[in-house]
């Protein structure tokens, strides 16, 4: 391997045959130094290396006959003293839930991945993600989240509490120069969109719409357009790239010059799945989300209804 290579975290997954969850947390403890090109993470080949050599002199090497040595590919949870916990979503919240969680659960370490509601979901059922975020409207009841948990997450016991409650809707230009008012205006022929990746929230609720109101999404200039979070969305349809996108109204106020239309109050919720090792450090996640001390930084943020934050909606 030349040294002046470079390996993004998916690729450093596939070489040491490990989850890339534990890549993120080998950069987070400083084992694996990294640095950022755009959106991705990438390792030098040398620092690699490096890693490697001094996982050998650990022992963290484990026999695999036949086929020659390989990095341990055990859970996060079994590397350093600390237990990590995994929580996955793109909300602030979950930044501030964690930092929380940091300072309050000893024998813990909060790690964050970004990815959508129904990835999230297809984590924890493989059990590489320990607190998941979900908004996922399911079109044909009006419920948010429950029919998709207990779908994908057959067999399991698990419990899930509310994080907060906020609008979703339509970003629309500056003066909505289109004069769109709601999910029906996106049959109009020409009208221009930006989506979102498959598996997020907001690519669920406007598939669900696109449905009940039988618009078919090879209607939609730029349906296979996508941005992979609410605030690119709020941007390409403020610098006129597209006329409109489905996103939250946080967005479109820290993009600016854009406006936003709200058509539905998304329920955003926690799922944890239950286990004997589980069950002390859930009851402390759902203790800080009750906590003043946390609901009151979430109130400093615009666009937040925390009147179910804390609140148990559903055990398996």
């Amino acid at each position: 391997m030349s040294s002046d290579m470079s390996y993004t975290t998916e690729e450093i997954a596939k070489l040491l045959k490990i989850s890339k969850l534990t890549v993120y947390d080998l950069i987070k403890k400083g084992e694996l130094p990294s640095y950022r090109v755009g959106k991705q993470m990438r390792v030098d080949a040398a620092d690699l290396n490096l890693y490697k050599q001094r996982a050998k002199n650990a022992q963290f090497i484990e026999p695999n006959i036949g086929q020659g040595p390989s990095i341990s590919s055990a859970p996060l949870r079994s590397l350093g003293d600390s237990r990590s916990i995994v929580i996955t979503g793109q909300d602030i919240s979950l930044d501030i839930l964690a930092k929380h969680m940091e300072k309050k659960i000893q024998g813990i370490r909060p790690l964050r991945s970004y990815v959508g509601s129904l990835d999230s979901l297809m984590a924890m059922y493989r059990g590489e993600s320990d607190i998941v975020s979900t908004h996922l409207l399911d079109g044909d009841t009006g419920e948010y989240n429950i029919p998709y948990i207990r779908k994908l997450l057959v067999g399991f016991s698990y419990t899930v509490v509310n994080m907060l409650s906020r609008k979703a809707g339509l970003y629309v230009q500056r003066g909505n120069p289109m004069n769109i008012s709601g999910w029906s205006d996106l049959s109009r022929p020409g009208l221009r969109i930006v989506n979102r990746e498959k598996g997020s929230g907001a690519r669920v609720l406007l598939d669900e719409q696109l449905r009940l109101h039988h618009i078919r999404a090879n209607q939609l200039d730029g349906y296979l357009r996508e941005e992979s979070n609410h605030m690119a969305v709020a941007g390409k349809v403020a610098s006129g790239e597209a006329d409109i996108g489905v996103g939250i109204e946080k967005a479109a106020t820290i993009v600016g010059n854009v406006d936003f239309i709200p058509l539905i109050q998304e329920r955003y919720d926690l799922v944890m799945v239950r286990k004997p090792d589980n069950q002390e450090w859930i009851d402390a996640v759902i203790q800080i989300l009750q906590s003043e001390s946390f609901q009151n930084e979430l109130r400093s943020i615009q666009g937040y209804d925390l009147s179910l934050t804390g609140q148990l909606l559903y055990e398996s």
